[in-house]
């Protein structure tokens, strides 16, 4: 490990004694019981921020600080939009070392996520407890390695399709829209209605329950109301999902603009073709130019939960198929629709390192002139072709990619034929054979 220069070492302690954030983890007991380090920790803060029920928790240990008496010593957690705003405040005002409650693994879909994008290192100090998934899965006899945890609390309930395959089990934390009734009819509208529900409600409070239910039933029990705070374990069944285990999701499956897989998307044989070009990777910001009705956009986001994918299309009818898919693969949170025409729409994008252009509506060569300009060295960008008009656009390119000897480049021509019936015989139907360039950048 390097040694730190002087400067260096004032620097960090400087940025320390500006702003220390300790965050502590109370767990899931009524009845919280602190160790002495984190009752030190709490008596020599200048402010505690939680909840209002975190705080009526620690009532009794807050008292014991030397600053206790002060007006704004306990405060409410404010949002995360105000939280930047409110720390600014505390160092103005010379108030240094600032605790803030959570319910127990800041860590773990908690507050510290915000706090380390926001924060340096050495400005946050983290004590954590049990969480109500770990608690949850002990109650259940889980093992949480063996389980996908799932925060839909504040997000679409949606978002938890791409996660309903056979034989999961999922730890969903939950809000007040997310209820175990709009949980269980996600299950059951994906052909998993015999999948096992578990809810288990205010967890380490008096008031403690866990109930157990088959989601078919409980979507019928919309009477039936459960505690806030509740964690929901769904183990689904054995049965066919209506959401894909592996690439190349039937083309039936799309909404499109002209009855469902007939439309404008990129069909399925195509679509794996560049996807494998592609080589998507959870760090990566995409653009899907003319993404028509969403057959790559969808399946790229899909698959790569933590890749940015932004799928640029003008067409008002395919926009609306688009958001359908979106919506019905439950990919909210990582497709980006942009509605607009390329180049001129791309003008606005975060810089990518992949590129698919499906559709140019005639501005080919503009479009991939500036998308080349966009990549950095490593940058891939794929296209397809149909006509012989956007195939000469395409080598043309090729050509000057040869001439500058700035790329990696491979092309292949996909043909396929379906079986089908004419009069009652079988045969085999021809579709337009697809051409796909791909490009890497060298410099």
């Amino acid at each position: 490990m390097p040694e730190l220069t002087l400067s260096e070492i004032s620097t960090e302690e400087s940025t320390i004694n500006d702003l220390l954030i300790h965050v502590v983890g109370l767990g899931v007991k009524e009845n919280v019981k602190l160790d002495q380090v984190t009752q030190d920790v709490l008596e020599q803060a200048d402010c505690v921020m939680g909840s209002q029920r975190q705080l009526d928790t620690l009532s009794a240990y807050l008292g014991q600080s030397k600053n206790a008496q002060e007006t704004d010593y306990c405060q409410l957690l404010p949002s995360l939009n105000d939280l930047k705003a409110k720390f600014d405040s505390f160092k103005q005002r010379g108030k240094n070392k600032i605790v803030l409650l959570a319910s127990g693994d800041p860590l773990f879909f908690g507050i510290g996520g915000w706090l380390t994008r926001n924060f340096a290192a050495s400005q946050l100090r983290f004590t954590p407890a049990v969480s109500s998934v770990q608690a949850a899965c002990h109650k259940l006899g889980i093992s949480l390695q063996d389980a996908n945890v799932i925060s839909v609390h504040g997000r679409p309930v949606e978002s938890i399709r791409r996660h309903l395959q056979s034989n999961k089990t999922l730890v969903l934390l939950t809000d007040a829209k997310s209820t175990p009734q709009v949980l269980a009819k996600e299950c059951a509208d994906a052909g998993l209605g015999l999948s096992k529900v578990h809810v288990c409600e205010a967890i380490g409070y008096e008031q403690e329950k866990l109930s157990h239910f088959i989601a078919d039933e409980l979507v019928e029990q919309k009477e039936l109301a459960f505690d806030a705070l509740n964690v929901v374990v769904i183990e689904t069944s054995s049965q066919t999902s209506f959401f894909p285990e592996f690439p190349g999701i039937e083309d039936e499956k799309f909404i499109t603009d002209k009855g469902e897989g007939k439309g404008m998307i990129t069909k399925r044989d195509v679509r794996l073709s560049v996807l494998s070009l592609l080589q998507i990777c959870d760090t990566d910001t995409v653009w899907d130019i003319g993404a028509g009705c969403g057959g790559v956009s969808v399946e790229m986001s899909y698959w790569h939960e933590k890749a940015n994918v932004y799928a640029i299309e003008h067409h008002l009818g395919r926009q609306e198929c688009l958001s359908a898919n979106r919506n019905r693969f439950g990919v909210m949170a990582n497709l980006n629709l942009v509605s607009g025409r390329a180049p001129e729409s791309l003008l606005a994008l975060p810089n990518p390192n992949k590129v698919f252009v499906g559709g140019s509506d005639g501005n080919l060569s503009l479009i991939l002139s500036q998308v080349w300009q966009k990549l950095e060295a490593g940058g891939v960008l794929v296209a397809s072709a149909v006509t012989e008009n956007t195939k000469f656009a395409l080598q043309s390119f090729m050509q000057t990619r040869v001439a500058e000897n700035d790329a990696l480049y491979e092309s292949k021509q996909l043909a396929q034929s379906k079986l089908d019936l004419l009069a009652g015989q079988q045969l085999y139907r021809p579709s337009l054979p697809v051409t796909l360039f791909k490009f890497e950048k060298l410099s």
